[in-house]
């Protein structure tokens, strides 16, 4: 069902491409074309709640941009109260008079991960909150399950999509397809 969702959302995309982590791709996965539906992120929300059957969550939070669309949703789903952090100066910052209560239950919603490191800056967020991580909930995880976050982790959809260091990427080598920054983080040269 859920790479279904992806094909008819037009979601999945291939050609060569700049990840928030500065790393290269052949493919892409675009969660915004995905979002952009509610009906689509309610059915993603609902399997992302399975994995937190019996939880008793608090709070759901996502990094913006990725996290906020779903998060929101799967808070719906979970019953619970939706925050979502954002980077401020380069760092990631709850702010808007948010706040996450000390010993509050907490998933964290993300739309991708790739090297989990938006994801990490909110998991730190959390804990200086004296907050529980519970787990992490995720449309899409580019790592095929290799990501460890020393919590829980559910994902709609798990694929190993190769990534490359900027110089050594083969596409680049190759010259012939150019690179595109899909995603929403402004990326300095």
């Amino acid at each position: 069902m859920v790479e279904k969702i992806l094909k008819d959302a037009e979601a999945l995309l291939e050609g060569h491409f700049l990840l928030t982590s500065g790393r290269h791709a052949d493919r892409y996965v675009q969660c915004a074309k995905v979002l952009q539906y509610p009906e689509y992120a309610e059915e993603l929300a609902k399997v992302l709640a399975k994995g937190f059957e019996g939880d008793e969550i608090d709070i759901v939070i996502g990094p913006a941009m990725g996290g906020m669309i779903i998060g929101y949703e799967l808070a719906k789903q979970l019953k619970v109260k939706s925050l979502f952090t954002e980077r401020v100066d380069g760092k990631m910052t709850l702010r808007r008079g948010f706040v996450i209560p000390e010993g509050a239950k907490v998933v964290i919603a993300e739309d991708v991960v790739t090297t989990g490191g938006s994801v990490r800056e909110v998991v730190e967020i959390v804990k200086e909150n004296n907050a529980e991580v519970v787990g992490i909930a995720s449309i899409i995880d580019r790592t095929g399950g290799k990501i460890d976050f020393g919590t829980k982790f559910t994902t709609a959809y798990s694929a190993d999509i190769t990534s490359y260091e900027a110089e050594n990427c083969p596409i680049c080598a190759e010259g012939s397809i150019p690179l595109v920054k899909p995603g929403s983080r402004i990326l300095k040269p």
